[in-house]
Formats: C-alpha cells, structure tokens, sequence
C-alpha cells in the first residue's frame, strides 16, 4: 500500500509542473474569459454584470455572423484545399526525384518568413494599378480587378495565397509517408501495381492518422485566423473579410472587453465543435488490426 502510494506521489511530482503551467496559463484565462464574458467592462476599472446580452448583441450582429461564415470558410479551405495540396506534393517527394530535397526546401521557405512580409509581397501582387497579377491578366486580354477592394473577390484573394503555403503540413505528411517500410512497395510493384495504385492502397491508408492530424491542425488555423487578414483588408471593404479574431481585436480596441470575451468564447466553442465533427467524420478504423482490437 505504501508503495502504491509513494509512486503515485512520484507521478503527482513529474505532473506537477505541467499542471501548473496548464492550469495558470489555459485554464484560469479560459475561466476568466468565461466570467468578463457575463459583464459590461472597458478593461478598466469596475465591472457590472451584464447576463447574456453580449452574446445577444453578437449574434444579432449582421457583421458578426458574417465573420463566422468567414472563419468556417477559411476552415474549410485549409483542411480541404491546403492538406490535399500538401499530401499531393509530399507523394511525389517520397519518391525522391532528382532535386527532391532542394524542392522540400523551397516549399517550406515560405513558413520561416514573417506573416508581415508574405502579406505585404500578396498586397502588391493584388496592387490594382501596377500588380504583376492583373498586368498577365491584361497580356491575356482580360479586364483587370481590384482584387482586395472588391467585396467579390477579397475574400477568395486572400484564402488563395494562404493555402499555397503548403510547406508545414508537407512536411508532416511527408516524414510519416518515409517511415513507411519500403518492402511494401516493392511487393506491390512485382505484382504490377502502378504507382497511383500503391499510393491509394498502401501509402494512403498508412498516413491516415498523418492526414486526420494535419486536416484537424489546418482547421485549427482557419478558425483562429488573423494575420494575413488584418494586414491585407482589415476585414473590409465592407467586412466581407472579417473573421472572429478581427471581431475580437476591433472590440479590445473600442475599450469593450466585455464582448471581446464573448466572441473569444464563442470561437472557442465553435472550434471545438467544428473541429469534433470533422475528427468523427475523417476517422476510420485501422485496416491493419481489422476490427480494431
């Protein structure tokens, strides 16, 4: 008994400090932000109990539940445009062509750049009167566009750049498709399998987790979008590019920190919910250990 007790002091000492950091740097400003959620505060000074009329006032908001559909756009297109792209190019790379390791180089540049600068390179791109992008679309004939000005297309112009950046989640993907036992292929390939083939039966199926993860991450991003964003549109023109982290940034600086924690709330609740529900939807059992066992 007593050493039953001892170990479970030892496993109490080693959680210790994960604890605390946890509980001090997650859970008291996640209970903090719960509680100045339910009150009418400017960040300073006394606060006043204001119920659930923040979150009323949020969702009566045509702005807000605009930013909404935005951050579950924004979700969507990372989790379903940016991972498919990353898992295409690492299938190549496991494959090791000549350059291969040059390639996985440059598609993960783009991550080690500041956020600022790939926006700013992305604003000139969409420049409307000397961007390099409406100059080929006026060598081709085409009318130019005022890519970010234009409530049309704002939106889809920033996403667009965003999911190019394929470098983290190739990555991922790519060193989960290298551990795969190489013995595997070349059985499949003196059976005649093609290279599509192994990839769908054998590559695909042993990444799942991988591609699960990377899918869950990428989402992850999507609902808590800011940067590019902020720095490109500011939400506009007319917030057709607003997003929940925009909201909340917007109300902090109106000194109305009593709605900026409700939308934080909201957008942590609606992550969590999105976010499960993909998780469920992705998962499936291991065909490996057949019933799962």
């Amino acid at each position: 008994m007593r050493e039953k007790k001892g170990y479970g002091l030892k496993i109490l000492a080693f959680l210790a400090p994960v604890l605390i950091l946890y509980t001090a740097f997650f859970l008291y400003p996640l209970v903090f932000t719960a509680w100045t959620s339910l009150m009418k505060w400017k960040g300073i000074g006394s606060m006043s109990f204001y119920g659930l009329q923040n979150y009323v006032k949020l969702l009566s908001d045509p702005t807000f539940r605009l930013s909404i559909r935005n951050n579950m756009v924004w979700a969507a297109a990372l989790g379903f445009i940016q991972v498919p792209l990353a898992c295409l190019v690492a299938l190549i790379l496991v494959r090791q062509p000549k350059g291969w390791k040059l390639l996985r180089t440059l598609y993960y540049l783009p991550n080690v750049i500041s956020t600022v600068a790939l926006a700013m390179v992305w604003v000139a791109m969409y420049n409307p009167l000397y961007g390099p992008l409406n100059a080929i679309l006026k060598t081709l004939g085409f009318q130019a566009r005022n890519w970010l000005g234009d409530p049309a297309t704002s939106l889809m112009s920033i996403i667009g750049q965003s999911v190019l950046y394929i470098g983290y989640f190739m990555i991922i993907i790519l060193a989960a498709a290298m551990e795969i036992p190489v013995e595997l292929f070349e059985a499949a390939q003196m059976d005649g399998a093609t290279v599509f083939q192994q990839n769908k039966l054998i590559t695909l199926p042993m990444i799942r987790g991988t591609l699960v993860t990377s899918v869950t991450l990428a989402m992850a991003f999507g609902m808590r979008h800011f940067e590019s964003t902020f720095l490109m549109t500011q939400g506009g023109p007319a917030f057709s590019t607003s997003t929940m982290g925009i909201m909340l940034f917007l109300k902090m600086d109106a000194l109305r920190y009593g709605e900026a924690s409700a939308v934080g709330m909201i957008l942590i609740l609606l992550g969590t919910v999105a976010i499960s529900l993909i998780r469920k939807l992705l998962e499936w059992r291991d065909p490996l250990w057949g019933s799962g066992l």
